[in-house]
């Protein structure tokens, strides 16, 4: 187990966190030691701080898994820069709201890729190169930025219009990383296998963690779970982390014993696992740690479930992780008692420095911590309901939100909404999301058709299918002449939520 020291250091510090030799990634392009590891991060750093950016100028990287991927979250910061990764799967209106938004400097993507933005869609400010276009320069040995300094903008839905940027210091991802190292013992000999999209805390996590407890990593881009299943085979992969959906989605699937017995340690977030989940994994991986975990984005992490408690108390969501400190607070501000509901509040050093250039929306989640917490500063109120029970552990209620969670994605209904009315098809709509088994939710689409519901409906489906991800494709659509209405004649949402949920 890595020592819990809490002094942050500058993110692209972490290559130094495992022995030359060792092997810091391995995928289908063969393996890179950390001292490879080391001077490519270096080198790329150097190329960024040759093309003209200012420190603390943005740059944005829309990509799979690759190399790429993997060292740039350390290369942007170790040339003064900032890095906002754009989730893959995102099509051209998000990545352009992104862009803009964040002002980025630059862009790294591919080919093809690049081929479906529009003009207009890249800032005129904002210069684009394709991953096989980036050059090599003098490797730029690890800065000495102030911890406290930003270092990436991590882009989440808000639970009203476009994705917000939350801003995430050097220390912020620092103690992330050596926090979850500690407390999932991850080990040199580990060999974690990456599947979630790096855009995501969650994601990104996987590389960090791994690298501070100087394992390595496996980049994975899969299309079916039987890819996941051969990885872990071929790679020798101990660590595995996912969301609710691709567990159900690799139980379903046949894994060899041989190949199951290969993994240590599982981890979940993005949603919690349901009892019958829990047992399920269990079962097929008897030798695997499994650890849950619940986390938000404007604090990495909060709490999670030790694997020993984990049969005994399958639906908890466990204790607070190292360096975070968080309770259950009442709407009044004060200590919610042990067994009583109440909003899920964290401080401490892993709480972010706020949403990018929004003020407003800072003023609202961030607060000053409660006088009984002891870290002070900063807290973020998650707007999730919990309940903290006598054993200490943590158990979800629910949100206090509107937020549509689905497939371990976070999904603004009002830009589902949004997306909705652009075509034309509907002239009103409201976004819900409805319990599902696999998916966590599903989206659920009320709205008042321009014309036959039919081919309103057929047009909106092939149209959401160029402009949203998959992720966000509602799964149906409820049509009405007309949509209720609230006494200050605003859609009532919860009478259709109630009625669509029933």
């Amino acid at each position: 187990m890595i020592p819990l020291d809490p002094v942050p250091h500058p993110i692209d510090h972490l290559p130094g966190r495992g022995a030359p030799g060792d092997i810091a990634i391995a995928d289908r392009a063969g393996e890179m030691t950390y001292a490879e590891l080391e001077k490519t991060v270096g080198s790329l750093a150097g190329w960024l701080a040759g093309q003209g950016l200012q420190p603390g100028d943005r740059v944005a990287s829309w990509l799979p898994k690759t190399r790429m991927a993997c060292l740039i979250p350390l290369a942007a910061p170790r040339a003064g820069l900032v890095h906002v990764p754009i989730n893959p799967l995102l099509k051209r209106a998000q990545v352009a709201h992104i862009l803009a938004d964040s002002g980025a400097g630059l862009i790294i993507t591919q080919h093809a890729r690049a081929s479906t933005l529009e003009p207009g869609d890249v800032p005129t400010s904002c210069c684009q190169f394709v991953e096989d276009d980036v050059g090599h320069a003098d490797v730029m040995p690890p800065s000495g930025a102030d911890p406290q300094a930003l270092a990436a903008i991590l882009y989440t839905s808000g639970s009203t219009g476009q994705p917000k940027g939350v801003m995430l210091s050097h220390a912020n991802l620092w103690l992330g990383a050596i926090s979850v190292a500690h407390y999932l013992k991850i080990t040199p000999a580990d060999r974690t296998l990456c599947v979630l999209p790096f855009n995501f805390d969650y994601g990104q996590n996987q590389l960090f963690s791994t690298w501070a407890a100087g394992g390595s990593v496996v980049p994975l881009d899969y299309l079916t779970p039987r890819d996941v299943i051969k990885a872990v085979d071929r790679y020798g992969a101990t660590t595995l982390a996912g969301v609710p959906p691709l567990w159900s989605q690799l139980l379903d699937n046949n894994w060899p014993d041989d190949v199951a017995a290969k993994l240590q340690r599982l981890t979940n977030s993005g949603g919690a696992l349901t009892v019958r989940m829990v047992r399920a994994l269990r079962a097929r991986f008897p030798a695997a740690d499994l650890c849950p975990m619940y986390g938000i984005t404007e604090a990495f992490r909060s709490t999670y479930l030790d694997p020993a408690l984990v049969d005994a108390h399958p639906e908890s969501m466990g204790r607070a992780i190292p360096f975070a400190e968080v309770m259950a607070v009442r709407a009044n501000g004060t200590r919610a008692d042990v067994g009583e509901v109440g909003e899920l509040v964290h401080a401490g050093p892993l709480v972010s420095m706020g949403y990018w250039r929004d003020a407003a929306r800072t003023a609202e989640r961030y607060r000053p911590a409660p006088p009984f917490f002891e870290s002070g500063g900063m807290a973020v109120f998650s707007g999730d309901q919990v309940i903290e029970g006598f054993d200490g552990l943590f158990r979800f209620v629910g949100r206090q939100d509107e937020m549509i969670k689905s497939a371990g994605n976070r999904i603004s209904p009002t830009e589902v909404e949004e997306a909705v009315l652009a075509g034309g098809e509907a002239t009103e709509a409201v976004a819900i999301g409805v319990p599902d088994d696999r998916l966590g939710q599903v989206i659920v689409v009320v709205a008042r058709a321009n014309g036959s519901a039919e081919v309103a409906e057929q047009a909106l489906r092939d149209r959401l299918r160029r402009d949203l991800p998959s992720f966000m494709q509602p799964a149906r659509y409820h049509w009405r002449n007309a949509l209720p209405r609230n006494a200050n004649g605003k859609l009532d949402r919860a009478a259709l939520r109630a009625e669509v949920a029933s």
